[in-house]
């Protein structure tokens, strides 16, 4: 069954970044490598704070789209809900780059 997962990563100076993908781990590590040139690289926002994983799409890309709305405090109190010290989540993750694997 495929899983989907909504994503909000920080920079050290907690700048934030919400997505929405298919395989965390690779996409965070494509964060993490700056793959791709834009935002998330410009201000080195590579950190995992908060995740929540969904069995379809649809709802994932609605709920990414729901927390993007929100003004920050509100993201702040989820992140901290869920991750006081704002820790990065996925600092012990080993990840193998596979080509064939796509986020959304």
């Amino acid at each position: 069954m495929p899983t989907f997962h909504v994503y909000i990563l920080a920079s050290r100076s907690r700048t934030l970044y919400i997505g929405v993908t298919n395989h965390l781990a690779y996409r965070v590590q494509q964060h993490k490598d700056g793959v791709n040139p834009g935002f998330t690289h410009r201000y080195r926002i590579n950190r995992l704070v908060y995740c929540e994983t969904f069995g379809e799409v649809r709802p994932a890309i609605e709920r990414e789209k729901q927390i993007k709305g929100w003004l920050r405090q509100r993201k702040t109190t989820l992140i901290e809900g869920m991750n006081p010290e704002w820790r990065d989540l996925s600092e012990d993750w080993a990840v193998q780059a596979d080509s064939s694997l796509r986020s959304e």
